[in-house]
């Protein structure tokens, strides 16, 4: 029988990452991945091809709508939907190409196979045409997610789809439904807006981005209504999606009880996503979970049974790569024998959308149902020149400062590469920074990070100068 120091179930961000940190570390190291192609969720059909779509619908759009302002003048643009998913896919096999690389290069030891458990010590991987069991000191599961669905919404993966299907299309909808007005629905949706489809967003809650700062969601709303044309329809519950044949058809309810009913080609369940720790056989290591799924850990991540860890989707918290990637080099590095430190709260959040929307530490309404004392800096991006030579006029960053300490206790933006200019403010926050301190440090001009820093300058005894 094979043995390992460590086994790692599932090759996303989380997995790979985990199993290359152990490796660094001296140890002996395998990888568990039930699919031919490494990469989870994350690279195959998550984060990497839809950022790839986003890109090239941008490129579109901005050909289409902003080029003429700058003097280019092109005529007949059309959008090649073949080309385009080529584009995406050759992206998707060259990140492939890379990882193998890294498991040679790093002699990880890969397994293609379903994962589960034997017993703490023994995993049984169960391949297309044989079975193996291996022998491990510690396990690493990072099985990540899958789309979650309702029975009566009736996904069929033909028109009533998840974010694995829209991602390969073979025509750009004339119009689309989706249902859910968070990160992956407003992602999804921008990408066929760009190309012209007419994409009506339907949600339960009152806004979107529930999950962050109430402004953001306020103002990108308000954006994506005015340059994309989508229609959103908050306070509705659906009641029944159909595939027609050709058609979609959503029967939905307000609020205040009117039905209403939705007609389109294709429709987007984008309602979250449900750990995935199916036929794991959790119970015979007594391994416990939340109602929810997620697998309880403590604050090293280990689970009930000490040598087993989990990270990523599989526990509380955000479902972010990222998140994944820090808590696999965080265990890697706990069972490699150091004192590693991980900060949940200043893992950011990031929207892929235009105007790019990000967050990180607390929000407004966390602040105020904590009974803190704090202040608040905003700036907006149409005061900043490099915002106005890019044309990008929409948004803001909002600093959240203790009221007394003038520690930045969150930090929340939308606008033009909000997705990069976040990691000064996690920087900030790791290092316990105060709002005085971003502001006094000299940000190049002209360029957008003069947002944040203006934006703590507001903070600071309202002290913005372009405003």
């Amino acid at each position: 029988m094979d043995s390992f120091d460590v086994i790692v179930i599932g090759s996303g961000p989380g997995g790979y990452v985990s199993a290359i940190r152990c490796a660094q570390l001296g140890l002996k190291v395998a990888i568990v991945e039930k699919y031919s192609k490494l990469g989870g969720t994350c690279l195959n059909v998550g984060c990497i091809p839809s950022k790839a779509l986003l890109e090239s619908s941008e490129h579109f759009f901005k050909s289409n709508h902003e080029f003429s302002d700058h003097g280019i003048l092109i005529e007949n643009i059309k959008m090649n939907l073949l080309q385009t998913m080529k584009r995406k896919e050759k992206i998707v096999s060259e990140m492939h190409q890379g990882l193998d690389f890294l498991m040679k290069k790093n002699k990880i030891t890969v397994f293609n196979g379903h994962g589960s458990f034997v017993d703490p010590k023994t995993i049984k991987i169960q391949g297309e045409k044989d079975e193996k069991h291996i022998n491990v000191k510690n396990i690493i599961i990072a099985t990540g997610s899958k789309p979650t669905t309702l029975p009566f919404l009736n996904m069929d993966k033909k028109r009533i789809i998840t974010s694995t299907e829209i991602l390969s299309l073979k025509e750009i909808p004339k119009n689309l439904i989706v249902i859910g007005a968070g990160v992956i629905g407003l992602e999804l949706g921008s990408v066929y807006a760009r190309m012209g489809t007419e994409v009506t967003v339907i949600d339960v809650a009152d806004k979107v981005l529930s999950t962050m700062d109430s402004s953001l969601g306020k103002e990108l709303k308000k954006v994506l209504s005015r340059d994309l044309g989508f229609n959103f329809l908050m306070n509705h519950s659906v009641e029944k999606v159909s595939n027609l044949g050709k058609k979609v058809e959503l029967i939905a309810k307000s609020s205040n009880g009117k039905s209403i009913k939705l007609s389109s080609d294709y429709c987007l369940i984008a309602i979250g996503r449900s750990p995935y720790t199916t036929n794991l056989n959790l119970d015979s290591i007594d391994v416990n979970t939340h109602p929810t799924g997620q697998i309880k850990v403590n604050e090293l991540l280990q689970t009930s049974c000490s040598n087993v860890y989990a990270i990523g989707d599989v526990v509380l918290g955000s479902m972010l790569a990222h998140k994944a990637e820090e808590e696999g080099v965080f265990v890697a590095e706990i069972i490699g024998g150091q004192k590693p430190e991980l900060n949940h709260n200043t893992i950011p959040n990031v929207v892929y959308t235009w105007p790019e929307v990000a967050s990180v530490g607390a929000s407004e309404d966390e602040l105020k149902k904590l009974g803190r004392d704090f202040k608040i800096g905003n700036f907006p991006f149409k005061a900043n020149g490099r915002a106005k030579i890019s044309n990008d006029n929409d948004g803001f960053i909002k600093v959240i400062a203790d009221k007394k300490t003038d520690e930045i206790l969150g930090v929340h933006m939308i606008g033009p590469r909000c997705a990069d200019l976040i990691s000064e403010a996690v920087l900030a926050m790791e290092y316990r920074a105060t709002a005085e301190d971003v502001a006094i440090i000299t940000h190049a001009h002209p360029t957008f990070s003069e947002v944040m820093k203006e934006a703590c300058l507001s903070a600071t005894s309202n002290r913005a100068l372009h405003i």
